[in-house]
């Protein structure tokens, strides 16, 4: 039945069907992984074309893929032409696997079956407060990608695919100019301490991550010709950090654990640096109260997920002050960027 054109508009819907339409969005996120997992943002990328020939190019049944994108088209993934034919808008662009920044990974990644699995098990993390993903899998997160390579390599993929922008906004937004060395604690495949060090001529760099991650890191410092001012170290950040930077930057990673973890790894930091060196965290500081919006439900979408899949949490401004305070630091300033996350500056006390 075709939607009355008064309801176009998601603000418009009555609050029965607003419900609905929470209630059933997993429709939209499972439809968008078939999407990203088939590739169909690629075959579109020359153009509009027929359902049917992203059926065959597929290997999918026709019919069922013309449903498929009919989904799509009506969330504006996707555009539906005349006689059967789809092509691309600005928000299926994003799922084009060779765009820089690409959101690809990140579809297989959040919209995936394990993340969807362990999403499952949601009302035992809500009784127990303990983590789901590890309630059903019988092991971490981590643990579970060092065993899935294939997993991992699309967690990695997704990492630098979500950090692409945040990493031009941080290095915009924030004077590294003062420093010589930067350590990137936990760093991935380096796409933050990249676009730093490019910002930044004089700036060099150590990304430190855990050994299986290393060498995709190395080849993509390589790639950017920066491997002559930035070195690549293996090791486990919960035993220990490198020693020489003169500040020590952590993207998305202390939203990863919690307080007891977080103060470890905070810690380790404060052992290795001299007393005027700085501490970065780029995080989403958490509002102290969520009022309905875009942006807020991300980042309460985000607090739930981390409760769900790492037993992490994101965190007000007054809970990274208390955390900082628990590992002998001061938080100095919070530093917004042109997007989510900001620059939390910390210093040794």
């Amino acid at each position: 039945m075709a939607m009355p054109p008064k309801f176009a508009k998601p603000a418009d819907l009555p609050p029965q069907l607003a419900l609905f339409q929470m209630i059933t969005g997993h429709y939209l996120s499972r439809a968008i992984y078939v999407a990203a997992k088939l590739g169909i943002a690629d075959l579109l990328s020359g153009g509009a074309q027929h359902y049917q020939e992203l059926a065959k190019a597929t290997r999918t049944h026709a019919p069922s893929l013309n449903r498929l994108m009919r989904l799509l088209s009506s969330a504006g993934v996707f555009a539906e032409q005349e006689n059967g034919r789809f092509a691309l808008t600005p928000v299926g662009e994003w799922l084009q696997s060779a765009l820089p920044g690409s959101r690809r990974a990140v579809a297989l990644l959040f919209a995936g079956p394990a993340m969807h699995r362990a999403w499952d098990d949601l009302l035992y993390s809500v009784e127990t407060g303990n983590v789901a993903f590890d309630h059903a899998f019988g092991m971490g997160a981590f643990d579970y990608m060092a065993q899935h390579p294939e997993e991992a390599a699309i967690f990695n993929q997704a990492m630098v695919g979500g950090t692409t922008q945040t990493a031009a906004a941080v290095a915009e937004a924030y004077d590294f100019t003062p420093f010589g060395t930067i350590v990137d604690v936990g760093g991935g495949h380096g796409a933050l301490l990249i676009a730093i060090l490019k910002a930044n001529p004089k700036l060099r760099g150590a990304l430190f991550e855990l050994p299986h991650v290393t060498e995709g890191a190395r080849k993509a410092i390589e790639a950017a010709g920066l491997a002559s001012r930035c070195e690549v170290v293996a090791g486990d950040f919960f035993q220990a950090v490198p020693e020489g930077g003169d500040t020590y930057i952590l993207k998305s990673v202390i939203h990863d654990w919690d307080d007891t973890r977080s103060a470890t790894i905070l810690r380790h930091c404060h052992r290795v640096m001299a007393p005027q060196a700085k501490l970065l965290l780029v995080e989403v500081a958490m509002p102290d109260r969520v009022d309905p919006s875009p942006a807020a439900q991300i980042i309460a979408g985000s607090d739930v997920n981390m409760l769900v899949n790492v037993g992490g949490r994101e965190r007000t401004e007054a809970e990274f002050r208390a955390l900082f305070d628990t590992a002998g630091f001061k938080l100095n300033r919070i530093i917004p960027t042109e997007t989510l996350p900001s620059v939390l500056e910390g210093v040794r006390v």
